[in-house]
């Protein structure tokens, strides 16, 4: 088939030059004969009438979007010169490949041949992947937030042929009237277009007032003021008011799990004794352990709960998500002994190791909410789906346990929760605990296996940096905590594939890999999350190599990404310019980036005795200090690292006899006490006596000189340097390892 006729021009595009036809339809070949184009314009033959330069592109997000009518370019140059040799304004969508409302549009909109006609003689069409370009997703999310005092996805922007942003908004459907809204996405196109033409002066004077907004609300006001513990008790008071103390989580419906929330509520537990903030955190890990939110059948965590009591998600499972409510339920497990976090964390990371680990080592980004053209559909029941698959008293013991009805609770089918204790339903059927676990255990397997036969939701494999950061930290903790060496080597072996696959020849990080290359300059989240995650690794294994290029790795943020006035941008000096550059200090669905980057300068000052590590987090915590005092709630996670700094950190060095082949087995008597122990603001070296711990020493100098007593591993446990006796007995180990210095009370 000719290369023209083969990759269909847009209706309304303009005419391709020979070169790109004959790539385009290069890349379509390639696809192979399985390929199943994601479009309705399909010919008898299945194949697609349109392609557009995103079948160029590696991001599952615009390979979604290669065959829409509307002629997609993806971010770069060539649209903008376009734009500016035809002075046309450029239309910039910007989403991700598992989020529904983007899906929404799609079909309704970018589907729809009459606006993509339009769109095509009017316009120069940008698709953009957030999660592969989050510096362009914050310039412009922040635009639409000036524009409209709200933001999300998808996100939508008319800019100038300069990339100044004019106006913007959120989903649009695609006529005036439908879905409730009073405009569609047809007449907004028209209206604007025309303002582009007619009165290009109004515009690019809306254009400028925008851009002088977003500059500003992008730059971080100065610090005033110090940095105290009344911030950290001011955070908590604020959050705990807004706590629901029946169904857990913080405010109302849709309730999200804002990991960083329940991660500063322990520390300030751990500092303050607050009970209160303690049962914040236990009582909402328990209720979502317990809700549809959490896949009871498959593990892992929902992107967030549609109602108040955490049973009916939206279906999306994100890879972030995941990996910091691991380490959130490993931390309340070690802060409260509770087996049930530990099961919980455990079966989070079994589901990242089993459904979103890819061959080379790496972990996939999400997966998406809808399959079978139907949000939830994966996952919800209907009584007659659990009574054919399981033997009738199986059935009924799953029905009852998991609040599976005949009316259902979400579209007529079920979603999967635990509303009443075992005990109630053990009584209620008329069996012992003992043996309605065993039943359960059984018929979960059955039910997975039965799901696993459905059409699965789409996964995006795209693997980014930052994310798989916050994976090495949850597997490295958790291997670390429950002492089980599998979780340690996949974190070992993410950590190798992205210190190897995802850097470029000078050792800088790559944001995304995908269809086996790694693209685009990593982000500050990137650099935090990935040198958190060498930092945990460190721990967990005490090879040497991990921390040594976590301390490489914090150069280069240092190099190209620091504010002299203190913190960082959110994207390096010599990257792709926009027209701001974002310094971020509030948490999202993931921390900041530099709030990550603050507490991982303060754990290398610790661990290296490095002064300058501490001096640049100091000014950096400072230049935040307006946040802090001002609105904490808004930063957690800045709420954590403010936590480490006011605390007084322990450098716990455990050496053990120069005999031993194995430091860490040899140690395990003392790291026991340990992995049970909630001690967040620390170091820990482990070390054999001779040239094992000569090698410690010289990466920390706390370790130097450091002997085991009596041919037995030995701890010390230190406060600036400053150390409590050496000790091989465990009990008194556990008992300096809880002490702890105290918050002083506020005013």
């Amino acid at each position: 088939m000719a290369d023209a006729k083969l990759v269909g021009l847009p209706p309304g595009a303009a005419t391709r030059a020979p070169e790109l036809v004959a790539r385009l339809a290069a890349a379509l070949r390639a696809k192979g004969k399985g390929y199943l184009p994601r479009t309705r314009h399909r010919d008898a033959e299945g194949r697609p009438l349109y392609t557009n330069r995103l079948i160029l592109e590696a991001s599952p997000y615009l390979l979604q979007h290669a065959h829409n009518p509307v002629d997609w370019y993806p971010w770069g140059d060539e649209a903008f010169d376009r734009a500016r040799r035809e002075s046309k304004p450029v239309f910039l969508s910007i989403g991700y490949a598992t989020c529904h409302w983007c899906h929404v549009m799609e079909e309704e909109s970018f589907e729809d041949e009459e606006i993509a006609r339009f769109l095509n003689q009017h316009y120069v069409a940008i698709k953009v992947d957030r999660e592969e370009r989050p510096d362009v997703d914050g310039v412009y999310m922040a635009a639409v937030e000036a524009l409209t005092g709200g933001g999300g996805w998808p996100l939508n922007v008319w800019l100038t042929p300069q990339r100044e942003p004019f106006f913007g908004g959120t989903y649009f459907p695609p006529r005036d009237g439908m879905r409730g809204m009073r405009r569609g996405l047809a007449s907004i196109l028209t209206q604007l277009d025309e303002a582009f033409r007619e009165d290009p002066v109004a515009v690019a004077s809306q254009a400028e007032r925008i851009v002088a907004q977003v500059r500003e609300s992008l730059e971080a006001p100065p610090g005033v003021g110090g940095l105290s513990a009344a911030q950290l008790q001011q955070g908590a008071d604020q959050l705990l008011a807004t706590y629901d103390p029946v169904w857990g989580g913080f405010g109302g419906a849709p309730k999200f799990p804002r990991s960083v929330t329940l991660e500063f509520l322990l520390r300030y537990w751990r500092r303050s004794g607050s009970r209160a903030a303690l049962e914040a955190v236990t009582t909402t890990l328990d209720r979502m352990g317990r809700g549809g939110v959490h896949d009871q059948l498959g593990g892992g965590f929902h992107r967030y709960s549609t109602d108040e009591r955490w049973v009916v998600p939206h279906f999306e499972k994100m890879l972030s998500d995941n990996a910091l409510l691991a380490t959130a339920y490993v931390e309340a497990w070690q802060a409260t002994g509770d087996p049930g976090f530990a099961q919980t964390a455990r079966e989070t990371l079994d589901y990242l190791l089993t459904e979103m680990r890819s061959p080379e080592g790496g972990f996939f980004s999400a997966t998406d909410a809808d399959s079978e053209g139907e949000e939830g559909r994966f996952f919800v029941w209907l009584p007659q789906e659990i009574d054919a698959a399981l033997p009738s008293e199986q059935a009924q013991v799953v029905k009852a346990y998991f609040g599976v009805t005949e009316a259902g609770n979400f579209e007529g089918r079920s979603v999967l929760w635990v509303p009443r204790p075992a005990s109630e339903v053990a009584a209620e059927l008329g069996m012992s605990e003992d043996r309605l676990a065993s039943e359960l255990t059984a018929a979960r397997t059955t039910l997975r296996a039965v799901r696993a036969r459905r059409v699965p939701p789409l996964r995006d494999d795209k693997i980014v940096a930052g994310w798989n950061g916050l994976t090495i930290s949850a597997l490295a903790r958790a291997g670390f905590a429950f002492g089980e060496p599998r979780y340690t080597r996949a974190a070992a072996e993410t950590a190798g594939f992205v210190c190897a696959r995802m850097v470029d020849r000078d050792g800088r990080l790559l944001r995304s890999f995908a269809a086996g290359a790694a693209r685009h300059p990593a982000v500050l989240e990137d650099y935090a999350f990935v040198i958190a995650g060498l930092l945990d690794l460190h721990e967990a294994t005490q090879e040497i190599v991990w921390a040594q290029r976590a301390i490489a790795l914090q150069a280069l943020l240092a190099a190209h990404f620091a504010d002299p006035r203190g913190a960082f941008y959110a994207t390096p000096d010599d990257g792709p310019q926009l027209f701001a550059r974002e310094k971020p200090d509030s948490d999202g669905a993931t921390p900041s980036g530099n709030s990550v980057a603050i507490q991982d300068l303060l754990r290398l000052a610790e661990l290296t005795g490095d002064e300058r590590y501490r001096g640049d987090a100091e000014r950096a915590l400072r230049s935040f200090s307006g946040l802090l005092t001002r609105n904490p709630t808004a930063a957690p996670r800045l709420l954590s690292a403010l936590d480490f700094y006011l605390d007084v950190p322990k450098e716990i060095v455990v050496v053990v006899p120069g005999s031993a082949r194995d430091p860490l087995a040899a140690a395990e008597p003392l790291l026991d006490r340990l992995r049970r122990s909630f001690v967040p603001n620390r170091t820990l070296l482990v070390g054999a006596e001779g040239g094992g711990l000569d090698a410690v020493a010289a990466l920390s100098p706390v370790a130097a000189g450091r002997r085991s007593e009596g041919e037995a591993p030995t701890a010390y446990v230190c406060e600036g340097r400053v150390c409590e006796l050496p000790t091989g007995d465990p009990a008194a180990f556990a008992r300096q390892l809880e002490k702890v210095a105290k918050l002083a009370p506020a005013g």
